[in-house]
């Protein structure tokens, strides 16, 4: 499998992976081998929203200058929640 360069190809090949997995089609050696590239695939996919999330910051208002008052993005607990495995 080739790795995919962005994020959004490797929510695409996840959803490959998904329905390779559903169809029941592939014997356990394949099913075990997609489901560990979905996993992999997955912290991927977890790892670069966090970095994302740290760059984000949260517009709370102006000041008396009217210059935006900004501050770091705190993601929701579930936001931030791993996937078990």
């Amino acid at each position: 499998m080739n790795e995919p360069k962005t994020f959004e190809q490797a929510l695409v090949e996840l959803d490959k992976i998904v329905q390779d997995l559903e169809d029941g089609d592939t014997g356990l050696e394949q099913a075990l081998q997609r489901y560990e590239e979905g996993v992999g695939l997955l912290r991927r996919c977890y790892e670069q929203l966090r970095k994302v999330e740290q760059r984000i910051l949260e517009l709370t208002g102006k000041d008396d200058a009217g210059n935006p008052v900004l501050k770091p993005f705190e993601p929701s607990p579930q936001a931030t929640k791993e996937p078990a495995g």
